[in-house]
């Protein structure tokens, strides 16, 4: 009798596993401040539209950084073009912060160029699927254009139905433009009077 439950036991929870993918998307990988902190996957059936989402869930009670599910591209298609990021987010007890970020880059360089992360606009505590868009520049110099959502302290989001697409200039950004930080070559304003 106990050998029966535990086969049963067993088969329900290898069922289980089948249902949900613990594997990355195709394409994404995992970065931020602590990522250990996170379990990142694709979750069957979870999606807006009924099929697969993409979920960040904190698996530590305390998480002070953050979380990312991300991808990088070269940024060749949309130099000097108007981008938006959209996609729909579901979210579920987050305690800091939920939310798509966008960043342009610098060619051979660091640098950034443009970015938002929607920290004017952050998504916290349990909400149902809603549509969230990013709008940035990608001026003539950019070389690569990271993105992805993000989790910063605990709670889950899941993210589906991401896109891209070039819009005119009547569509206003939501990011900022980074400005040219001008090159300092000797300390300056030390005792802070200025």
């Amino acid at each position: 009798m106990e050998t029966t439950t535990t086969i049963k036991k067993v088969l329900l929870i290898g069922l289980a596993l089948t249902l949900i993918s613990f594997e990355l998307p195709s394409g994404w990988f995992k970065s931020g401040s602590e990522p250990e902190s996170y379990d990142m996957r694709i979750e069957k059936g979870a999606g807006y539209d009924g099929k697969n989402a993409a979920t960040i869930e904190s698996i530590t009670p305390t998480v002070s950084g953050f979380g990312t599910l991300m991808q990088s591209f070269i940024a060749e298609k949309y130099l000097g073009k108007r981008i938006r990021l959209s996609g729909y987010v579901k979210t579920k007890d987050i305690a800091g912060k939920a939310c798509f970020w966008l960043r342009v880059e610098k060619a051979n360089s660091q640098q950034i160029l443009a970015f938002d992360n929607m920290n004017n606009r952050p998504i916290t505590g349990t909400n149902d699927w809603k549509k969230y868009e990013i709008v940035l520049d990608v001026p003539a110099s950019a070389s690569k254009i990271s993105y992805g959502a993000l989790v910063k302290g605990t709670g889950q989001i899941w993210f589906d139905n991401l896109s891209f697409e070039i819009v005119d200039s009547s569509v206003a950004t939501t990011g900022k433009k980074i400005e040219k930080v001008e090159k300092i070559i000797e300390p300056s304003n030390l005792n802070f009077d200025e």
